[in-house]
């Protein structure tokens, strides 16, 4: 029977939280919906490096590796050979033994590369022999990849041309999860209420800007309301005076995930993704993106190249500038336009952007229609 290998160079999340820990499961299951359909296997390798040498050298001896279509890989924000606990490969070659072989095989390797904070010195807070030595892994693991790889899959268009490896490159951004959007045909609440889900202690994630934008929109009356949904160490981790600005009675604070968080959603009328803009945030899209959208939530967002060509496809919701002014307006110009945004959200976006779909995009781009 023919497969798909999908290869991790790493554990898997049990429960996964960020983005980084979503991706690699729902890609997975994006996948074996596509077998499903097409009467293929999906062989999963993934875990320690001793773990994947087991996984591997069963494949092997029941010469599955000849049946394989194509592989489909992710890295990590570290390099793939240090994924280890303690970073410490138990094996340092089973992920050359499996791209060789592959390889030899004719067999099409894709690999979603994740990041490159690392070429950012303002992002990359390692210093001196350290960040020395971690950049010519780095660079080490461009090197592989451009050896192997097929396809090089990408969050977006915008990052390829910091991405230093010479093959086929395609944006692959995140999905959303295929299921019923639940939108209705109520209009935005007065006062409206918006929501803010991620993290809180980085002005690059732009809160201190959005909670600066209410504190406008709010002067004379509250005329928005906003939920913040963070983790609770981040939280506890906020100076006196930055809790001091977040404790105002328009503002609701919460740390809950899960079904909690899928509740909440349905209490809000839009949400916010207000990164400061920069060359990093210009090709980053954030996995909270789709999940806003899967939710069925318009979305208010600051003009980062990536996420505002996403938003704008629909459109989805409306795109300001980066700043407090920015935001206000963008809260005021989402509510002539927010009946259609919802109708938009319900009619295109899972035809378009479910992980379903970024898993066939996948297969066409390393078949080339072949089977």
């Amino acid at each position: 029977m023919k497969n798909i290998l999908i290869y991790y160079p790493f554990t898997l999340a049990t429960n996964p939280k960020s983005g980084s820990a979503i991706r690699p499961i729902e890609m997975i299951k994006a996948f074996e919906n596509y077998a499903q359909k097409n009467n293929v296997e999906v062989i999963v390798i993934s875990g320690t490096s001793t773990e994947r040498r087991q996984l591997w050298n069963k494949m092997i001896s029941e010469k599955k590796q000849e049946q394989t279509l194509f592989c489909y890989s992710e890295n990590q924000t570290i390099p793939l050979w240090l994924t280890d606990p303690g970073h410490i490969p138990k094996d340092w070659i089973i992920d050359h033994d499996v791209f060789k072989t592959l390889k030899r095989l004719h067999v099409p390797i894709g690999v979603f590369y994740r990041d490159v904070y690392w070429k950012f010195d303002e992002l990359y807070k390692l210093k001196g022999m350290k960040k020395t030595v971690m950049k010519t892994i780095y660079k080490m693991e461009e090197k592989f990849y451009k050896k192997y790889v097929h396809t090089l899959f990408l969050p977006s268009d915008a990052m390829g041309k910091f991405v230093n490896i010479d093959t086929a490159k395609m944006a692959l951004p995140p999905g959303g999860r295929f299921t019923d959007i639940t939108t209705n045909d109520q209009n935005i609440q007065s006062p409206f209420k918006g929501i803010y889900v991620g993290g809180i202690n980085s002005e690059d994630y732009g809160l201190p800007t959005l909670v600066e934008a209410y504190a406008i929109l709010n002067e004379t009356q509250t005329n928005g309301e906003l939920v913040i949904v963070c983790r609770e160490e981040e939280y506890t981790q906020l100076s006196k005076e930055e809790k001091e600005k977040l404790n105002k009675a328009y503002i609701e604070l919460k740390h809950v995930s899960g079904t909690e968080l899928q509740a909440l959603y349905e209490q809000v009328d839009f949400a916010f993704i207000p990164r400061k803009r920069s060359t990093y945030n210009d090709f980053a899209v954030p996995i909270k993106l789709v999940e806003y959208l899967t939710a069925g939530l318009p979305i208010v967002a600051t003009n980062c190249s990536a996420q505002e060509d996403f938003i704008q496809s629909g459109p989805y919701g409306v795109i300001t500038e980066d700043s407090a002014e920015g935001l206000v307006e963008g809260m005021q110009a989402i509510q002539p336009d927010y009946l259609q945004f919802k109708k938009n959200i319900q009619q295109s976006f899972l035809q378009q952007h479910a992980w379903n779909t970024r898993a066939e995009q996948a297969a066409q781009a390393l078949l080339g229609g072949k089977k």
